[in-house]
């Protein structure tokens, strides 16, 4: 596998002028991100803290193995909706490893709106639980929420990707032998109690975790009975009478041990993949900051950010002459052997007729493959239709669509229109898709956009 050489002056005022870019997206994400993982409002943090409870993201770092990172996903859910009140949506979802086993957890704030369930909620759930079941792993449920958010009914309950949806996708991942845990450790009402009820194993800490369908208000309404929330759904009554709870302990902190000890006891392993020896780049990650031009007209090597990523710097590249426009090849990241696909431009016929051969290979060689989005979209023009770029950019789509390797998506540039299809776009359920502060996402650009919407006038 030969290593690319590149050709970034990092004391250039270009490099400098991409950098200083760079570092001030870098400052608006950090700004927004300790924002949104603070949870709610400092008082109603408080509050939790006196009723023996620990913050969210304090039980996380807890059940996790020490010393590992969470893999924290979609953190920025809702920003810039609801006035900003729901931070990370009220939910935090991730993959950690607990007994060293891959874990999907999803977590309830409850410091944010009593952990309600808003659209974008409902979305972050579905979406960790989809990663769980296409990655086949456990999921664990640490439960501390409201139900719906009722002002945000007609968008969070009726319809197939809404609440509902998680149910039948729980049900579905413990059917195909993928465990479902939960852990009380508050509220969990009306729909929310199905969580619990459908999991494999339940862990309620008493004095605080309550489960019921109806709470003591809508009992009293409903039947005219009067009735506390512990007799109701208490986790003493729901260990001992129900049996709706398999566990009973005295605190959070034997919940979250406990867990890891169900965790550790299932017999669930996958599959191990071969494993090279883990080698750094041979150029810092550092400088990428320099590699994305500040300017998104201005071109760049993909291969850059290539070399700044793989394992020692080393690409095997798949027909460098030919189809220029898209760079394709194999590479390894941290040991694992990857197939990677970046644009250097407008997809032209040969591009994407080079990059669905790629990807064909390496679905038949079991080679999962890294998309690393930066495009305009495929080339228009007299010339273009002329070479069939339809057909031929369908193929690329089609290669990828039904490729059944793992796929994982990148965006650290523009991607536009049907470009974004070809790449693997969201459209195309990759198992992971990742966005660069520096990305875009449109139908098409700005200019372009201004410009077709006066030609229709």
């Amino acid at each position: 596998m030969s290593r690319i050489a590149t050709r970034i002056d990092t004391r250039s005022p270009v490099f400098e002028q991409n950098w200083a870019q760079s570092q001030t997206l870098l400052g608006t994400l950090r700004t927004r991100m300790a924002f949104a993982t603070t949870g709610g409002a400092e008082k109603l943090r408080a509050r939790h803290h006196e009723r023996g409870k620990h913050l969210v993201r304090d039980r996380i770092d807890r059940l996790i193995d020490p010393g590992t990172a969470f893999l924290e996903l979609s953190p920025l859910a809702a920003w810039g909706q609801y006035d900003n009140q729901v931070p990370a949506a009220g939910i935090v979802t991730g993959i950690g490893l607990v007994k060293s086993k891959h874990v999907v957890i999803i977590a309830n704030d409850a410091t944010v709106k009593g952990g309600s369930f808003f659209h974008e909620t409902v979305k972050k759930h579905l979406r960790a639980q989809e990663i769980a079941e296409q990655n086949r792993m456990p999921c664990l449920y640490l439960v501390d929420c409201g139900g719906a958010y009722l002002p945000e009914q007609d968008r969070v309950f009726p319809d197939r990707d809404h609440f509902g949806n998680s149910f039948h996708r729980q049900c579905r991942m413990s059917a195909a032998g993928l465990p479902q845990i939960s852990v009380v450790f508050g509220g969990c009402t009306a729909g929310g109690a199905y969580i619990p009820a459908l999991s494999d194993q339940v862990i309620m800490v008493d004095g605080n975790a309550r489960i019921h369908l109806g709470g003591p208000s809508i009992v009293k309404v409903a039947i005219n009975e009067a009735v506390d929330g512990e007799t109701l759904g208490g986790a003493a009554m729901h260990t001992r009478i129900s049996g709706v709870s398999d566990h009973l302990v005295a605190d959070e902190d034997q919940a979250l041990a406990l867990a890891r000890t169900l965790i550790g006891e299932t017999n669930f392993e996958r599959k191990p993949a071969k494993v090279a020896p883990v080698l750094s780049p041979r150029y810092p990650a550092s400088e990428l900051g320099g590699v994305i031009s500040a300017d998104p007209k201005m071109p760049y090597d993909v291969r850059e950010i290539i070399a700044r990523t793989v394992d020692d710097s080393g690409f095997s590249e798949f027909k460098p002459e030919w189809g220029e426009t898209v760079v394709c090849g194999t590479a390894r990241i941290h040991g694992h052997m990857v197939g990677i696909i970046g644009n250097n431009g407008a997809l032209l016929s040969q591009s994407a007729l080079k990059a669905a051969h790629f990807i064909t290979l390496c679905d038949q060689r079991n080679i999962p493959l890294l998309f690393l989005h930066n495009i305009t979209g495929f080339m228009v023009g007299t010339v273009a239709e002329r070479e069939g770029i339809a057909k031929n950019s369908a193929k690329m789509v089609y290669a990828q669509a039904v490729a059944r390797v793992p796929k994982l998506s990148v965006i650290v540039g523009g991607s536009y229109g049907a470009g974004n299809y070809g790449m693997c776009g969201r459209g195309f359920r990759p198992n992971f898709l990742f966005a660069w502060p520096s990305a875009v996402l449109a139908t098409m650009s700005a200019d372009i956009a201004s410009n077709v919407m006066l030609e229709l006038r």
